[in-house]
């Protein structure tokens, strides 16, 4: 029997959290030998409840992004004297007790900083090490995997890739009157494009709102598109001004709607309503959110790079991330074509049932049985 520590405090997180969410609750239903201690914050603990006997809890209230978690994770952590220690993510303390298993999403901090100072330096260097001293590190798409052997150097012996999924729920049967009083309580009684994810530079949101302005230009007079929108769900707004400035230049502030971050009931909702789902991303690690869409049954328009496409396939409209006219071309092309449309999202769907939770758990609880032997 193992003792296995898994570092869950970006429960809530989007995309981060949806990994870890589901990678918990399907090795409880996997594992009942093994025994896992949790650790999350305060108010966290009630997300965790009812998971089975082997599984408790320990609450460690600091946040990972100051300086002393690098000397005081550890030292927790080591009162647990846990046999493997799993970091869900590539946020890994300094003095990280061995051996532990690190995930890691992409590499979008390190080839997108935001910024460029002494701190950024500081954080790249503790990314390089928290990969290099892990005795397993698992990428979450091929694609990433060469981004780490290439940048990060570390032996391609000791990586591991293993598929995310799309959160369960967004596969539940609807509930129509739920919808439709979340659309009434958002406004929203029009066709709408729909973004959700981070907000970032790499996430090309800009040319999204270029493409937008030109499809929306072409079709001011369609009797069913007239009055498209664009709604943009994602977190980190302020921190990237020149979302607001696109929107501005392309005097689209009457049409683009910005909703911040909603709870995955409400975008569930939102995946369900929209008549396509765009995501024109110039680096990723894997495409969660393409994939989620593709669950609720909406045409997904996204990016020809190699995770992306690694993870719809031929299940969604591919465009160029760097040409704005062809990112409009793929959302003309989803609108206008109704077979087209009906052809994706019923793709869409039956692509997404490939990537589950309990194939992506039965392989993670493989690795730590590796390491036991």
């Amino acid at each position: 029997m193992l003792h296995i520590a898994i570092d869950v405090r970006h429960l809530r997180d989007f995309g981060i959290g949806t990994y870890i969410r589901n990678l918990v609750r399907a090795l409880a239903l996997l594992d009942s030998e093994n025994r896992y201690t949790l650790i999350t914050r305060p108010e966290e603990t009630d997300d965790l409840a009812g998971l089975g006997p082997n599984f408790s809890t320990a609450v460690y209230a600091r946040p990972d992004t100051e300086l002393v978690h690098n000397f005081t994770f550890p030292r927790f952590l080591k009162g647990f004297n846990a046999d493997l220690y799993h970091i869900p993510l590539n946020s890994v303390a300094w003095w990280m007790p061995r051996p532990y298993v690190v995930t890691v999403h992409d590499m979008s901090s390190l080839l997108f900083p935001a910024r460029r100072d002494f701190r950024h330096t500081l954080q790249q260097e503790k990314y390089r090490r928290g990969a290099l001293r892990a005795t397993r590190v698992i990428t979450v798409s091929h694609s990433t995997r060469r981004d780490i052997e290439n940048v990060l150097h570390v032996p391609q012996e000791r990586i591991r890739t293993i598929y995310s999924a799309p959160d369960p729920a967004f596969g539940e049967l609807h509930d129509a009157s739920l919808e439709n009083q979340t659309l009434e309580r958002y406004s929203i009684h029009y066709p709408f494009i729909l973004y959700a994810g981070t907000i970032r530079a790499q996430k090309n949101i800009p040319r999204l709102i270029e493409a937008f302005a030109v499809v929306r230009a072409e079709l001011e007079n369609h009797p069913s598109y007239q009055h498209l929108h664009l709604v943009i769900i994602g977190d980190e707004l302020s921190k990237n001004p020149s979302v607001r400035r696109a929107v501005l230049q392309a005097r689209m502030e009457s049409v683009v709607r910005f909703l911040g971050f909603v709870p995955i009931e409400t975008l569930r909702v939102f995946y369900r309503a929209a008549m396509a789902f765009a995501f024109p991303s110039l680096y990723e690690g894997f495409g969660l959110a393409p994939l989620e869409a593709m669950t609720c049954g909406t045409p997904v328009v996204a990016s020809d790079i190699p995770p992306l496409v690694e993870a719809v396939g031929d299940a969604a409209e591919l465009v160029s991330p760097d040409n704005v006219f062809d990112i409009a071309r793929g959302l003309r092309e989803v609108l206008l074509n109704d077979n087209k449309r009906r052809g994706l999202a019923a793709a869409g769907r039956e692509h997404a049932q490939r990537f589950r939770w309990d194939h992506t758990a039965r392989a993670v609880l493989e690795i730590y049985r590796e390491l036991k032997k």
